[in-house]
């Protein structure tokens, strides 16, 4: 029975998690789905770039303080309803991208 319990906890905490791939869909639109097209024409390409400064830029776009490219308020709208787990995970992604 514990073992049983064990594995539902760690089943249904592994569906919370994000998933990198799962979270980029979003952004594949504009940003085509390897991260390798400039979103709209304006910005810069982001495939395989370092997960830190993703992760720095994702934060300023949701706080409102970044407007690169012109791009602020529609990033903003973008990454809205991100968390934190989900914004190391979807930068992480991105630097992976090849």
């Amino acid at each position: 029975m514990k073992k049983i319990a064990i594995t539902m906890l760690f089943a249904g905490s592994t569906l919370l998690m994000a998933d990198g791939a799962a979270l980029f869909a979003k952004c594949a639109g504009c940003h085509g789905a390897d991260g390798g097209k400039a979103a709209l024409g304006k910005s810069a390409v982001i495939k395989g770039q370092d997960a830190a400064k993703t992760a720095e830029q994702i934060h300023g776009y949701k706080a409102g303080t970044l407007n690169q490219h012109g791009m602020g308020a529609l990033m903003k709208g973008q990454v809205a309803s991100l968390n934190d787990a989900q914004i190391k995970e979807l930068a992480d992604y991105i630097a992976g991208l090849k």
